[in-house]
């Protein structure tokens, strides 16, 4: 073979060697970019399905807020009509005493009236021990109904908290 066409030869073979390699280099990125635009679609899945688990467990938790909060309102208003008619009730009872339509008394055991400058009312039979009702003055059972008051307004408050702590709870 001569040298022109052994450079020809060689120039074939490697211009034949570089139309192989591009079109292997082409292929080879058709290849990878289908698999690129299938992970990107897969990705894109992924994405949607968690963007819908994260939107319903915000839907759950809105949910679970909103009826928490219908309950506490509901036991609030449990807890205000009580106190309501608990506050009605010594309104009552301080008015009636107030004009002496109801007078406030206190049993007393027998013998421990002496000494008390309350005055006592006869009492149902003749037996020493039996005890002794005595009628307080209007100032001490407007007190002692205050009390009372106070004592019912505490009573009732704690329940209304601890209904909240069990509702919150839940």
């Amino acid at each position: 073979m001569s040298p022109g066409a052994l450079k020809l030869a060689l120039v074939g073979v490697l211009a034949l060697s570089l139309i192989t390699a591009g079109a292997t280099w082409k292929v080879q990125d058709w290849r990878y970019g289908q698999k690129l635009a299938d992970q990107a679609g897969l990705h894109k899945d992924d994405l949607t399905a968690i963007s819908n688990a994260a939107a319903a467990q915000v839907r759950a938790d809105q949910d679970k807020r909103l009826a928490l909060e219908q309950r506490l309102a509901a036991s609030e208003q449990t807890h205000f009509e009580k106190m309501t008619n608990a506050q009605k009730d010594q309104d009552r009872l301080r008015d009636r005493l107030a004009t002496s339509d109801l007078r406030l008394s206190v049993i007393l055991a027998a013998g421990s009236a002496s000494g008390c400058s309350v005055p006592a009312t006869a009492g149902t039979g003749g037996v020493d021990h039996d005890p002794v009702r005595a009628e307080l003055e209007p100032a001490h059972a407007q007190r002692i109904i205050a009390i009372t008051d106070t004592g019912d307004r505490g009573l009732i408050a704690l329940a209304a908290c601890q209904d909240y702590v069990r509702q919150v709870q839940k």
